[in-house]
């Protein structure tokens, strides 16, 4: 069977809404469009309607008003299930030999629920640590209380969330993940197949020659959700240890909305807030940063690294989660065991401007290599692999 003649059925569980899953999945579909192959792709909308564009159908569905919350425009339908049957039908009509599934929400539980009656394989991917992402929040909003009871407490949260998520995981012949360390947990713990998933960047939108400020002024970059688990405030600690130090000429630049936006706006004395940006705006942002700063701990990838190395920024990142698998240390970065190898490693480049200027040279030259086309290609190859062992019969014993 091959690539061209594969037919896919996508249910993203994020595809209207700005985060990194939307991204990579709005990415996916414009592959699948460019190369005329057959595909559906079901997702959450404002309205409900079917539409067609070249040889990508779309199945758009409306969240009822008891939607939960779950980030800044991303939400929880438990009543998403009345969907079910439209979908289905599409399905029927559609006829694909694969389907694929992004994470745990109400889109993806509907693919599976479906996968499984219709007999059909499955291939998920993992893109978010859900775990890891509720004990951070919880422990935000419960600092009030003694740190021996948050912990024990958050710790058994987070491990409850992981173990419900490998068994979910359970269900797909083949999972795709965008590191190896979550390959392997999840290779462990479902006793299925893992395979890479990354994620490219498009370097001829995000670039250097976009950079609109040569005031002098060294700014320190973020683009992403102002939430509890991008661990946002340690920038506060970073400002007041380059004020210790002596440093005036220097800004962080910061990109995005979320709870944690006015915190940040009362305590960081040398900074722009922007909101969220898109289009230009964003490549223009990018650009005009020097180094950027992810200090989250409980990303699976991070495709805004990327993105900032394409636009010339070398990133100190944490060395908990997926962003240090695309840090090359000391070359288009750092990666930062805690807050004292951030603060060394963001005053090292204000202090030595050839090295910046390297690794900034490298930074971009990484992010060239990360091709779209390259990662669509292997989950093409996935799904090939979920087909053949669907069709495979077990042995016997």
């Amino acid at each position: 069977m091959t690539e061209k003649s594969l037919r896919v059925a996508f249910f993203p569980d994020s595809y209207v809404e700005v985060n990194g899953v939307a991204t990579t999945s709005v990415r996916f579909v414009s592959f699948a469009k460019a190369r005329e192959l057959p595909f559906l792709c079901i997702h959450a909308g404002p309205e409900t309607s079917l539409t067609q564009d070249g040889s990508v159908t779309f199945l758009s569905l409306k969240r009822s008003p008891l939607s939960i919350p779950m980030d800044e425009d991303l939400k929880y339908d438990p009543f998403f299930n009345r969907h079910l049957e439209l979908i289905r039908v599409e399905l029927e009509k559609f006829r694909p030999d694969v389907i694929h599934l992004t994470g745990l929400n109400d889109v993806s539980i509907t693919a599976a629920w479906l996968a499984h009656k219709l007999k059909i394989p499955l291939v998920g991917s993992w893109h978010t640590n859900l775990h890891e992402y509720a004990a951070r929040r919880l422990t935000r909003i419960f600092n009030f209380l003694p740190e021996s009871f948050t912990k024990p407490a958050t710790n058994f949260i987070e491990r409850k969330i992981l173990s419900g998520a490998i068994l979910y995981y359970k269900m797909p012949k083949i999972i795709l993940a965008p590191n190896q360390e979550l390959i392997d947990l999840l290779e462990k713990g479902t006793g299925r197949q893992g395979r890479l998933m990354i994620r490219g960047v498009d370097t001829n939108f995000y670039s250097p020659a976009k950079r609109t400020l040569n005031d002098g002024i060294l700014r320190f970059g973020f683009v992403g959700r102002l939430r509890a688990e991008k661990n946002l405030r340690l920038l506060v600690d970073l400002e007041k240890e380059f004020i210790r130090s002596g440093k005036t000429n220097f800004s962080f630049l910061i990109v995005g909305e979320g709870s944690e936006r006015r915190w940040l706006q009362e305590n960081l004395k040398h900074a722009e807030f922007t909101g969220f940006l898109d289009g230009e705006n964003l490549a223009e942002a990018y650009a005009n940063m020097d180094v950027f700063l992810f200090p989250s701990e409980t990303d699976a990838f991070g495709n805004v690294i990327q993105e900032a190395n394409a636009s010339g920024a070398p990133a100190i990142v944490s060395d908990q989660g997926g962003p240090k698998f695309i840090v090359q240390n000391n070359v288009t970065g750092f990666i930062a065991k805690n807050f004292e190898e951030f603060s060394k490693y963001a005053l090292m480049l204000m202090d030595n401007p050839e090295k910046l200027a390297t690794m900034k040279k490298a930074a971009r030259e990484f992010a060239s290599s990360r091709s779209w086309d390259a990662v669509f290609e292997s989950v093409y190859d996935a799904y090939a692999e979920a087909i053949a062992l669907s069709k495979a019969k077990p042995l016997i014993k």
